[in-house]
């Protein structure tokens, strides 16, 4: 997972940087033995994510963040050494989201209940900037069920179903004229209980003075960029919806009820999408908002181009 600022609002893509996705360092089944001298300095991997075990949402990719830039001229032999493997046949392709950062994810969303294994072995692989890799990683997770929530910023409603039937539909405030909520897909990157949340720190106000300086601890957050959105409960907005038609700077806002049953009900991968805002969609890379991105999109920034998965 990604490692988010914590504070609604302000900001544009911040690039991925998690560290609590840690690979495994657990050697491939098909790792090629490791050269007997050291070809260079090694090529490592920051994290993959998600995390092996774990039950992610439809919208989930897989996401691969390296140590050191990957040249260009070696990405498309590295990404065949990242190989995806499923309990069903899935067309998807990895894209690369600067040079230290490869998501893969299907052409449209996985199918509810498809096991999935990554294995990356990457010994001997080089990065294309003097580094090799040592060993393989191999990570395991399955897609749960089908959760999605669908935000109408201009309607103050949020539709959330399961597998394709509606569970709920919420009253919900969004981003203020000046503050204004991504539009577009966004995949939960996580979720909190308490998360601190400063003005300063998305750079919208330090001064403690300006009406848009806040220091609060809110409960039942989900984090949906990296750039500080969230849809949580805020003490400023108790009763969001039309009638109160307040705007926050840049979350979704739920009351205390909603927000607890919905922290309760999504899970990391579960699409969140949000329509009606004049800002635009959020970046690709602005924490898992990969399907923002138009598959003709995607596939301008693979280096092996479409694929289908190996049978598990």
């Amino acid at each position: 997972m990604l490692v988010g600022v914590t504070a609604c609002g302000g900001g544009g893509s911040e690039k991925a940087s998690g560290s609590d996705a840690k690979a495994s360092g657990k050697p491939s089944v098909s790792a090629s033995p490791s050269p007997t001298k050291p070809l260079g300095p090694p090529m490592l991997l920051d994290t993959i994510t998600p995390q092996t075990g774990t039950t992610v949402g439809v919208a989930m990719p897989i996401s691969v963040i390296f140590t050191n830039p990957v040249a260009a001229k070696a990405r498309a032999t590295v990404e065949k050494h990242m190989k995806v493997s499923t309990s069903q046949p899935v067309v998807g392709a990895w894209h690369w989201m600067g040079d230290r950062r490869a998501d893969w994810r299907p052409k449209t969303y996985w199918p509810s209940g498809t096991k999935v294994r990554v294995d990356a072995d990457m010994t001997g692989v080089s990065n294309g900037n003097g580094r090799y890799g040592v060993h393989g990683y191999t990570h395991t997770f399955t897609i749960g069920d089908d959760v999605r929530a669908d935000v109408s910023v201009t309607g103050h409603t949020m539709k959330v179903t399961r597998n394709g039937q509606t569970v709920r539909t919420l009253s919900i405030n969004a981003g203020s004229a000046q503050y204004p909520t991504w539009d577009g897909t966004m995949a939960v990157i996580d979720k909190q209980e308490k998360v601190h949340m400063t003005s300063c720190s998305v750079g919208i106000s330090c001064d403690k003075g300006s009406p848009n300086f806040y220091d609060l601890t809110l409960p039942w957050d989900v984090h949906l960029t990296q750039s500080g959105t969230y849809v949580h409960y805020s003490t400023g907005d108790p009763n969001p919806g039309s009638g109160s038609a307040r705007g926050s700077h840049g979350c979704v806002h739920l009351s205390l009820s909603d927000a607890k049953w919905f922290y309760g009900q999504v899970k990391q991968g579960d699409p969140v999408t949000i329509t009606g805002s004049p800002r635009g969609k959020a970046p690709a890379d602005n924490g898992y908002a990969d399907f923002n991105l138009g598959w003709d999109q995607w596939l301008t920034g693979s280096a092996s181009g479409e694929q289908t998965t190996t049978a598990l």
